[in-house]
């Protein structure tokens, strides 16, 4: 068997132009043009990148982009006085700030001054509190993304049985509270799981969000099983030329393709989706601050 490829990024471009549309809708019929602020602290070039991609995504599908670029050696106060800003900045529908942010930080305390209407990457309590009971608002943007990759592959996700690797409040556990209201049987395993390969062999979703290069190799995924891969590590990659790295996921995906019945790739597969469905997540916000219904279709 030769897994099929799930283009994430053939996803993503369809999402957004779906944005796009919401977002000319809002201004036309109720004057609402919606607006993301993105915080960076420091200079890590990774977080720069990925920066300026959401800015530039957000401009695209024609929402406001509020970047902010604040010295590594930012005062906690000063930035939890930003925040306070962007609270009450009415032409703010989305806050997300940039992690990790620098050590003298504690991000705890910047994620618990995010006004919650506005928190689009779901880190606040409230908005983890409102995934668990199924409240409407927004939800973790990378699991989101696996979610609407894994229903249109399968359709129905009923009585499947899905394991999740990773136990991390930015994907393992919003994963399975999202697989769980779809009626899946969800597990959600670890690397100190006992056994875990034998565990992985009986899911019929494997999303590997373990942070491990490789770690999960061709011989433990279930034949036909459906593989989602949110790792994005860097490895050596000699062929290229001394020094030189390359992308690679948690799962061996050339060995899990052969058993697979699908399988997303690295890069392209989940990546592209987080920030297509963080800019859902900002119409969302938007909608529901103006008292409207967020719409249907985006994270259908």
């Amino acid at each position: 068997m030769t897994a099929k490829i799930i283009d994430g990024k053939h996803f993503a471009e369809d999402l957004r132009g779906r944005i796009a549309g919401h977002v000319a809708r809002l201004k036309a019929a109720h004057g609402i043009t919606p607006g993301l602020a993105v915080v960076i602290v420091g200079e890590d070039p990774a977080s720069q990148v990925y920066v300026s991609s959401k800015a530039k995504q957000t401009a695209e599908v024609g929402m406001n982009s509020f970047k902010h670029e604040l010295p590594a050696d930012t005062p906690e106060a000063d930035l939890l006085a930003l925040i306070q800003q962007l609270n009450a900045d009415p032409a703010v529908h989305g806050i997300l700030v940039q992690m990790p942010v620098p050590k003298h930080i504690d991000p705890n305390k910047v994620i618990e001054a995010i006004d919650p209407a506005k928190d689009v990457d779901c880190f606040t309590p409230a908005n983890v509190g409102k995934v668990q009971i199924g409240l409407p608002g927004p939800v973790s943007c990378t699991p989101l993304g696996c979610l609407m990759l894994l229903r249109d592959e399968l359709v129905s996700l009923e009585g499947k049985h899905a394991v999740i690797i990773g136990r991390s409040n930015l994907v393992g556990k919003p994963m399975a509270q999202l697989l769980l209201r779809d009626n899946c049987t969800v597990t959600v395993a670890h690397s100190r799981t006992k056994d875990l390969a034998d565990v992985v062999r009986q899911a019929d979703i494997v999303v590997a969000a373990v942070g491990r290069p490789q770690m999960i190799k061709g011989d433990w995924i279930k034949p036909g099983a459906v593989v989602v891969d949110v790792g994005i590590n860097r490895i050596p990659a000699p062929e290229k030329g001394e020094g030189k790295t390359r992308l690679v996921g948690d799962v061996d995906t050339q060995a899990a393709a052969k058993v697979a019945s699908a399988i997303t790739p690295v890069p392209g597969g989940v990546g592209p989706m987080t920030i297509a469905c963080l800019l859902a997540n900002t119409i969302t916000t938007a909608s529901l601050m103006s008292g409207l219904t967020p719409p249907g279709d985006l994270t259908a």
